[in-house]
């Protein structure tokens, strides 16, 4: 920050006096402010005690008292001190190593800017933590990363943190730059179901759950099955290959047998399957293993895959976004789709967006008497429980806003945000309530013999680009709603179903 003469810098310096003599050192400050042009801002932090969590508990101590920030040239204040240094100092850097001179505290515009932020509008609604900012990554009895946040509104809107559970509740936990050059406090913010945040991927500590990974693996085999033409025998040869692989857990040995019983198209496709993809299956068969009949409990019936996976099944030509594949009841449309997410790195405390590539499955079928057809999308397990809420819990869930609840203090109560898609899933809700929404959640649709809970939309033959785009777009757009909220937490459990998340 040059002056007139661009020869002399500014810049915020730190001056220690006496506690509770800030207002003098003020008062003093802004006589020579008004004799010199070099001097140009004086500020003294408005809250001067903070909340401490120490020992389980939370206190209040002294965190700024005797401190004033100048913004000024070093010789305009360096000519102020001589003046008035019998009770104040200017503070100096720490040296880092021996020999090195002794240098002002100098405080950049940009970190002056956020701390007085935090400490006019945050102070008094934090609390400072006292270990670093990193021991609060993962959840200390579980093990288990903490979710990754970012605040969409309100004073804390573009905060960063994780979402923590302390004795009193959840809190989220951040950083603010402190007043000296790369200090940092470590702070929460209490009530953390008040804010509007959105999840953030892990890209270092998210994992898949067991449910999901198994999922995966049954997926990707189900898919190679059907491209391979087994159609109504899918199902049967997924739990022959499972057999045969917890006998022996070798694919080079499955696909030497599959050859040699005539079965060349599906050995030359699972001899084709990546590193990546062989894990799955091999980690699948481990846990078949030490827990027989476990993929036969839970895939008893295979009539349309997932709305969302990582693998296409059927291999589609070069430049082509799409394939169709016809089954014996319906016409399977599968899609690649681009889903950008926002994820963090939390070694690096940066975060960019993520761009992954999934295959959308929805099934068609024609009325050809009433020239229409429907486009459905499998939501099986999640629409599942949905139907099963009844009453009263059904309408909170859908429609609830906000409800009464104790603050803390003795006959005092607050609003509380409920945990309903109208809240936080916003086109769910719209599909679940909205009479013209084009897209309906459908219970027990009939496909051949078998029944899916579905996602459907009805189209005339003039507008069935337009309905398989809609049908799509809107089921991407309730996976991203549900997974980027810490709310609903229950329902991103179910989504798993949906959704084989990477």
């Amino acid at each position: 920050m040059p002056d007139k003469l661009n020869h002399v810098d500014y810049r915020w310096y730190v001056v220690r006096t006496k506690r509770h003599q800030e207002g003098k050192l003020v008062e003093l400050l802004e006589k020579q402010k008004a004799q010199t042009k070099n001097i140009l801002e004086i500020y003294a932090p408005t809250h001067t005690t903070v909340n401490v969590h120490q020992d389980s508990d939370d206190r209040q101590k002294p965190l700024f008292a005797g401190i004033v920030f100048v913004l000024a040239t070093q010789n305009a204040l360096m000519s102020f001190m001589k003046e008035h240094s019998k009770d104040a100092d200017i503070q100096y850097e720490r040296k880092k190593e021996k020999g090195e001179r002794t240098r002002m505290c100098v405080i950049p515009e940009s970190q002056m800017r956020a701390f007085r932020d935090y400490n006019e509008n945050y102070a008094d609604k934090v609390i400072v933590l006292e270990r670093p900012y990193s021991d609060y990554a993962f959840n200390t009895k579980t093990g288990e990363p903490n979710e990754i946040v970012r605040v969409v509104d309100g004073p804390l809107a573009g905060c960063e943190g994780y979402i923590c559970r302390f004795r009193h509740g959840k809190r989220l936990v951040f950083q603010v730059q402190g007043f000296e050059p790369g200090s940092w406090l470590t702070v929460s913010c209490p009530k953390a179901w008040d804010l509007h945040v959105v999840r953030l991927h892990n890209m270092e500590g998210d994992r898949l759950s067991v449910g999901t990974e198994k999922g995966r693996a049954v997926d990707l085999l189900a898919g190679i099955l059907q491209a391979c033409g087994y159609g109504e025998r899918t199902l049967q040869m997924l739990y022959g290959i499972i057999d045969r692989l917890v006998v022996k857990p070798s694919l080079v040995s499955l696909c030497k047998e599959l050859h040699a019983h005539g079965d060349t198209a599906l050995s030359q496709r699972l001899a084709r399957m990546t590193g990546t993809e062989a894990e799955l299956v091999i980690n699948l068969v481990r846990y078949e293993h030490d827990n027989p009949g476990y993929v036969k409990a839970n895939w008893s019936k295979l009539t349309l895959r997932p709305f969302l996976t990582p693998t296409a099944g059927v291999e589609m030509e070069e430049g082509k976004t799409g394939v169709e594949f016809h089954h014996k009841d319906f016409t399977e449309i599968i899609r690649k789709v681009d889903i950008k997410e926002e994820a963090y790195l939390p070694s690096l405390q940066k975060d960019e967006t993520i761009t992954t590539t999934y295959y959308a499955h929805i099934g068609m079928m024609e009325d050809k008497d009433k020239e229409e057809s429907t486009y459905f999308a499998n939501w099986d397990g999640f629409l599942q429980e949905y139907f099963l809420t009844a009453g009263k819990a059904n309408e909170k869930l859908v429609a609830g806003t906000v409800e009464a609840v104790p603050d803390g203090t003795a006959n005092v109560e607050g609003e509380k945000l409920i945990e309903s898609f109208r809240n936080y899933a916003p086109t769910l809700y719209k599909v679940l309530t909205d009479a013209d929404s084009a897209v309906k959640a459908v219970q027990d649709f009939k496909v051949g013999e078998n029944t899916l809970n579905v996602f459907a939309i009805r189209s005339s033959a003039q507008e069935k680009d337009a309905a398989k785009d809609k049908l799509i777009q809107t089921c991407v757009r309730i996976c991203k709603e549900i997974n980027t909220t810490n709310h609903l937490a229950i329902w991103r459990r179910y989504l798993r179903t949906v959704w084989l998340h990477n």
